[in-house]
């Protein structure tokens, strides 16, 4: 099983501002675990979702499209914390922007995390939210070892959001607990430009390969695709661009989730494969992650590609 940690949220989205000048707000469910674990499960994966549900209206919301792509929820009993918001602003390139009101996806524990983890898990997903507060980092740093302990391959998206933190140093210093632990890290270039703009996305990966476990070091570049890195090699792939285009809300993690996806289809999702991939492995690997981001950019909101979809686009390779 692929499990997948960290936030659910709802997405509340400013439409134009009308001739009256009242604010109206549409409601979406996302954040960035939340749509790689339907993600994961529309491309075929066994799925599961490590996060609390809020028992209010948007918890319903919030799980009807998790069933609906056959995710199993890991922490069945829902909570009487309210459902964690994110109110989005769409730029000139419908480019999303983010402001947060946390509310459910916090309220775990890590007794109750570390019980929900199943055997026989072949990935521990994580990223989000999750290194943003020092007690939640302590929290998921334990389950993710407790992962590890399991044999589980440790993957990361940590999403940088500076804004959402009041120590950034001290958030740094959180996420590389995290960084220490995974096998796969896939960042921004935004992210890594946060962490240190000092440093070329080059320098950035090197020092990430150089961590305990990290083999596989992937980097997207926004319409300039993305790059990949192993000890082995580097690739750089283009973006898929579908016949319509939406939005790029949830490309990032419909990319993650192509690149785990195909990965594990080669037997390649594995401690001392990962740093075995060449160049030619590597574009494989990103240009199957395009085509599935790129296919959900053919809708507004994040709408993960099923596999089907994706293996009818003609030039995916061999």
């Amino acid at each position: 099983m692929f499990v997948v940690g960290g936030e659910s949220l709802i997405d509340l989205v400013q439409e134009p501002l009308g001739p009256d000048g009242v604010i109206r707000m549409s409601a979406h469910q996302g954040g960035s675990p939340y749509n790689c674990a339907i993600a994961l499960s529309k491309l075929g994966n066994d799925t599961g979702f490590l996060c609390p549900i809020s028992k209010d209206g948007f918890g319903t919301y919030l799980l009807a499209p998790l069933q609906e792509a056959g995710v199993k929820s890991l922490l069945p009993e829902r909570v009487f914390a309210p459902s964690t918001l994110a109110v989005v602003t769409l730029n000139a390139k419908k480019e999303a922007r983010y402001e947060f009101y946390r509310g459910a996806d916090r309220a775990f524990t890590a007794e109750g995390l570390r019980a929900a983890l199943p055997d026989g898990m072949k990935v521990f997903q994580i990223g989000g939210f999750c290194p943003i507060e020092p007690e939640d980092a302590a929290v998921w740093v334990d389950v993710a070892i407790h992962a590890l302990r399991k044999g589980a391959i440790l993957s990361m998206d940590p999403n940088v959001r500076p804004s959402l933190v009041s120590d950034f140093d001290a958030y740094k210093r959180r996420l590389a607990a995290f960084l220490d632990l995974v096998h796969v890290a896939k960042l921004s270039k935004e992210d890594l430009v946060a962490l240190d703009a000092s440093k070329s996305i080059e320098q950035h990966a090197k020092e990430l390969l150089g961590r305990p476990n990290c083999e596989l070091v992937v980097v997207t570049l926004g319409d300039e695709g993305s790059v990949a890195f192993t000890e082995t090699g580097t690739a750089r792939a283009g973006i898929y661009s579908p016949p319509m285009f939406g939005d790029t809300v949830g490309a990032g993690d419909s990319l993650m989730a192509g690149i785990l996806t195909i990965l594990d289809e080669q037997g390649d999702l594995k401690p001392g494969r990962l740093s075995r991939l060449d160049q030619a492995a590597l574009e494989k690997v990103l240009r199957f992650g395009a085509v599935v981001a790129g296919l959900n950019c053919a809708r507004k909101g994040c709408t993960p590609p099923t596999r089907s979809e994706v293996d009818t686009v003609p030039h995916l390779p061999d």
